[in-house]
């Protein structure tokens, strides 16, 4: 599949998306979301593909948000319409039901943010900057960003971040839960791939029970988060890879996970 705004590449089982607009700072506009969720729809579909890196090209952005140009002639009615083209892609990549990472190289503002937190896990390098700066633009975030930042981070630091519209650097998300891990910029990229490659090893039909655990019984009372947690590890005995898995460490040997 060919794209305008992206470059896809595989490794083995993981597959890298790269936003590939360095001169606008990898932004977000109409074009690229689209793009976006067809990549991802791509790749939720292909069983080869065990796990997704998601990136920015260039040395400066991951992505430094949305396209303002292109916002700035937006009727409310066509911003509207943004925002939900924009809230279904991030939804997408948060129920693709594989490992989604961001690798946040740079900038994360606005969308950007928006859209590394749609990813399952973040490795920022120590020279990133994130934050939701919409409110100096008179505007609020459109593509998720106080609803999946109230539910990483909490109330006091959502807040922060949205009605101060101050980027943080990685310490400091890292210290607030909204990056897993912080890495020297030069290591970003090999323990990316490290951790890539230990997700593409593993079981994907339990990765994808961890996944749906977290996310959907996340959002439940507890209760039913629990029954929900019950009905997905009892689904796991019927696959090949539970009988690998076990076996495997009975036999004190390395398992070979196949995805059945």
């Amino acid at each position: 599949m060919a794209f305008s705004n992206l470059l896809v590449e595989d490794r083995g089982a993981v597959r890298r998306i790269t936003l590939n607009r360095p001169d606008k700072l990898n932004a977000l506009n109409h074009a690229t979301l689209t793009e976006l969720h067809a990549a991802f729809e791509a790749a939720g579909a292909d069983e080869a593909v065990r796990v997704v890196v998601l990136t920015g090209a260039g040395p400066k952005a991951f992505v430094a948000g949305a396209d303002i140009a292109e916002m700035n002639g937006l009727s409310p009615v066509q911003a509207r319409d943004f925002s939900r083209h924009g809230q279904r892609l991030m939804s997408r990549i948060e129920q693709l039901g594989k490992p989604v990472l961001a690798m946040v190289n740079g900038f994360a503002l606005g969308g950007g943010l928006e859209l590394a937190m749609a990813c399952h896990l973040r490795i920022a390098a120590d020279s990133a900057k994130l934050g939701q700066p919409e409110v100096n633009l008179g505007l609020i975030p459109g593509f998720g960003g106080t609803q999946r930042l109230l539910r990483l981070t909490g109330r006091s630091a959502t807040l922060e971040l949205c009605l101060l519209g101050t980027p943080i650097d990685a310490a400091r998300a890292a210290q607030i839960g909204l990056v897993t891990r912080v890495v020297p910029a030069d290591q970003l990229e090999p323990e990316t791939q490290k951790w890539a490659e230990q997700l593409a090893a593993a079981a994907p039909q339990a990765l994808r029970g961890v996944l749906d655990a977290v996310l959907l019984g996340g959002e439940a009372p507890l209760e039913a988060g629990l029954d929900y947690e019950t009905q997905a590890f009892a689904l796991a005995f019927s696959t090949e890879d539970m009988k690998e898995g076990t076996g495997a460490f009975l036999a004190r040997r390395k398992p070979l996970f196949t995805g059945r």
